[in-house]
């Protein structure tokens, strides 16, 4: 049971960790994810990298809030 909970724990924090990332580096995020494509031989950009950088902020909150949303589930559903 325990190892279900840090497993739990892990996921919640590396969600917010990425949010965090996403919104304060959003432009380095995209950066790495077309790095990533050159790698498997695609090229991708976005038609507006200021509407991208826009969306990857907002991604970046949604996933940050729900990481702390599940981190305190985790932690009140233990008491």
């Amino acid at each position: 049971m325990y190892n279900l909970v840090f497993i739990q724990l892990v996921v919640a924090i590396t969600a917010i960790i990425l949010g965090v990332f996403l919104i304060l580096q959003p432009k380095r995020a995209i950066d790495i994810q077309m790095a990533f494509y050159r790698l498997i031989n695609w090229k991708i950009e976005p038609i507006s990298m200021e509407k991208e950088v826009k969306n990857t902020r907002i991604m970046g909150l949604f996933v940050a809030i729900c990481g702390i949303i599940s981190f305190i589930y985790i932690i009140i559903k233990q008491y």
